[in-house]
């Protein structure tokens, strides 16, 4: 048997902003997260000077995770793409059950503003906390198929330990 993760170290690994992006070793289980100015540091050539004036703890950090890129195994984890948030969100107005509210939310989604304007329609319908589950279920369901799709073994938070925490 392979190495086991953990579903909620990948769930939050592929939950970041924009900037960033999450790999995942499948023989180690080891998950790095990168910000792009990180990747642009580790796409350039080092010079030696850099990396000396480098705190201790981000020349560590940058050998750790050129370490998985390099490797050939690390495997980018879903991001925003893939996840798709507008679509959840129109998924998500389209099962609300009251329809006058079902209807808010559909037309708080298109135009100019449509996240920040489905933020305040959810809250203002008292929907936030029901769009709040319906998202993290709906990642859930991102993460768990991206890693049966890999064939990585997981186990979910409730199940015991795993790896997959370090970043």
């Amino acid at each position: 048997m392979g190495v086991m993760v953990k579903l909620e170290a990948i769930i939050d690994a592929m939950d970041l902003p924009e900037e960033w992006e999450s790999f995942l070793d499948p023989e180690t289980g080891e998950i790095v997260t990168v910000s792009e100015d990180e990747r642009s540091l580790l796409d350039e050539e080092e010079e030696e000077a850099e990396v000396l004036e480098m705190p201790d703890w981000a020349r560590e950090s940058a050998q750790r995770i050129r370490k998985v890129l390099d490797s050939g195994r690390a495997l980018a984890l879903p991001d925003k793409f893939d996840i798709h948030e507008w679509e959840l969100m129109r998924q998500f107005s389209a099962s609300v059950e009251d329809p006058d509210a079902s209807a808010e939310l559909l037309e708080a989604i298109h135009g100019g503003g449509a996240f920040r304007l489905f933020r305040i329609t959810t809250s203002r319908l008292g929907l936030r906390e029901s769009w709040f589950e319906y998202r993290a279920e709906a990642l859930r369901r991102i993460a768990r198929e991206w890693l049966e799709d890999h064939g990585i073994a997981y186990v979910e938070e409730s199940e015991g330990p795993g790896i997959g925490d370090a970043r």
